[in-house]
């Protein structure tokens, strides 16, 4: 369920490709038998097609990571949570068209750099 661009983070790189990035990561905590995650799958696609070589966009599959799941407070999926270097700047729940998601972002890569 990821697009060429798409990321797949996991308990083993999270820490790497998400808390260590320095600027702004996206994260789509899904899972398989979800089905509003497998509608907003292609949106989170186009976004890392999008954002190619400038911002990472990946997801977390949750049952496959629940540690991670856990750590966030992921209580319902979807579950996108935007990252600024390393720290939870937006997270959002259920459904959101790529114009909110964009516009999550977007804020974020305004924050100012620790």
């Amino acid at each position: 369920m990821a697009g060429k661009n798409t990321l797949e983070f996991s308990e083993q790189n999270f820490q790497q490709q998400v808390i260590d990035h320095q600027g702004t990561v996206l994260v789509d905590f899904w899972a398989e038998w979800c089905p509003p995650c497998k509608a907003i799958g292609p949106i989170v696609d186009a976004l890392a097609d999008d954002y190619a070589g400038d911002i990472p966009v990946g997801k977390v599959d949750v049952d496959a990571n629940p540690k991670l799941a856990s750590k966030y407070d992921i209580r319902s999926i979807p579950a996108l949570v935007v990252f600024h270097d390393g720290q939870v700047v937006n997270q959002l729940a259920g459904y959101q068209s790529k114009d909110v998601l964009a516009a999550a972002i977007e804020a974020a890569r305004s924050v100012p750099t620790t």
